[in-house]
Formats: C-alpha cells, structure tokens, sequence
C-alpha cells in the first residue's frame, strides 16, 4: 500500500511531464489530501483480549462462533477476529457499527453475545480492554461492510 503514493510522489518530483487516466486522478487526489475529512457516523471498537495458556484454541472457537452472528445483526458493518502472530494468547476484536448507541446495545443483548461473554469469562488472563474509535476511511458503507462477500 505505502509503495503507491510514494511512487506517485516520486513520479510528481520529477520534471516529466505525464498524464494520469482518468481514474488514477482521482486516487491521486484522494492519497495527496491534506485536509482530514469529517468523521463518518459508523463506530470502531477494538477489543483486546489476552487469553489464559492452553485456551486460545477455545477461546478462538467461542469468538469466531459470536463474529459468524454478529456479522449477521443489521447494526453490524465489520467484526473481525485476530490473533497476534506471536503470542496465541493475545487477540484483537475488531468491531465495527452503524452507530455509536443502538447497534452496540443491540449487539450486547444478542443471545450469541452473552453466550460468548459467559463461555470465555474464565479464559480472560485480564479483563478484556475496548478502546472506542471515530472513523474516518472507508468513508461509506460499502467500504466498512461485507456485503453479499462470502466470509467463509
């Protein structure tokens, strides 16, 4: 990803005269903003997990059982499951929502949510950690949510 825009800045550096397609103009204008965009209204919570030894496969299981139908609820636009490459033991649960209110009250009331919390209560090394985020990019749905994507 990083090589595009500096091959573009490289290419924009020179004293070559070129023309872009019509498309690449307009990435080029998106990778070359300097001015932020507002905020978009969807809703990033990143939940970090460390896990007891010997419970990461389950823990997994558990968790990845809970994104299935969580990707299912209407408020939901992303909910990614991973585990750190180097400690098993350490995972990310990426969330994502229409919203900052409803969807994520909606999901803590799902069935699958609350069979997750009670079923990986007692793998948790520490309380788990949710750090809440504004999002910016993707800036439409489309771009955060899985559409008719198969997941599996």
């Amino acid at each position: 990803m990083l090589l595009r825009p500096l091959i573009l800045t490289a290419a924009l550096s020179t004293s070559k005269s070129f023309t872009l397609p019509k498309a690449s103009t307009q990435t080029l204008t998106r990778l070359m903003s300097t001015t932020p965009p507002p905020p978009v209204p969807y809703f990033a919570v990143h939940v970090s997990v460390q896990t007891k030894p010997g419970t990461s496969s389950s823990f997994l299981s558990a968790s990845l059982l809970n994104a299935r139908s969580s990707s299912l609820e209407p408020g939901v636009l992303r909910f990614d499951v991973l585990q750190d490459k180097e400690d098993e033991n350490n995972f990310l649960l990426v969330e994502v929502y229409k919203d900052d209110e409803q969807a994520p009250k909606a999901h803590k009331e799902t069935e699958h949510y609350m069979a997750w919390r009670e079923t990986v209560a007692d793998m948790m090394e520490r309380p788990r950690e949710a750090k809440k985020f504004k999002t910016y990019f993707p800036a439409t749905e489309e771009g955060w949510g899985y559409g008719d994507s198969k997941l599996e």
